[in-house]
């Protein structure tokens, strides 16, 4: 395997290779898919790594800078680098999978959630005595300011803050009690 690599090693070194050779010969991509597979990437992803090892070959050539000594060691090194970089990006997709799922969890509870959660409240509003449940439905389901309740029902702001604050307690030790929230 080294006289392989260094024959292709001079092939590039004088730049005698012809249009459309593989700087990988098969041997060479045989340990290329292996080191990548025994870091730990997915068989689906490993032609895209083998992929990648040879584009790195062609782009040091293609600077100017010397051939590899053993483009099979040279290879493999590279590869074990693009598994650890498929890791990292595959963490780093994880985390942000996770963040994103928790900034989307409290916004979109699941439906059976959802459904406790109408019925625990439902019950809870049921439970509180009429003026409180009309200014706490006023203002948080019909979303009406303090002023503007005040002004419908014909009592001062106060009322409508006291009653609010009363109504919102309540509902809250309810679900609390119900084991809800």
């Amino acid at each position: 395997m080294r006289g392989g690599a260094r024959r292709d090693r001079g092939a590039y070194a004088t730049g005698t290779d012809r249009a459309g050779d593989d700087p990988l010969d098969a041997a060479q991509e045989r340990r290329v898919r292996a080191v990548l597979a025994l870091g730990g990437v997915p068989q689906s992803d490993l032609p895209d790594g083998v992929q990648q090892v040879r584009l790195r070959l062609l782009e040091r050539t293609a600077s100017g800078r010397e051939a590899p000594r053993d483009v099979s060691a040279w290879a493999a090194v590279v590869a074990s680098h693009l598994a650890m970089d498929w890791h990292r990006a595959k963490r780093r997709q994880e985390r942000l999978g996770e963040r994103l799922a928790a900034l989307r969890e409290p916004a979109h509870p699941s439906g059976e959630e959802t459904s406790l959660l109408s019925l625990a409240v439902a019950r809870g509003l049921d439970a509180l005595p009429a003026a409180q449940r009309q200014v706490l439905v006023l203002r948080f389901f019909a979303d009406l300011q303090v002023r503007d309740i005040a002004a419908e029902l014909g009592v001062p702001e106060g009322t409508v803050k006291s009653r609010l604050h009363t109504a919102v307690r309540a509902l809250r030790a309810r679900l609390h009690e119900d084991e809800v929230v």
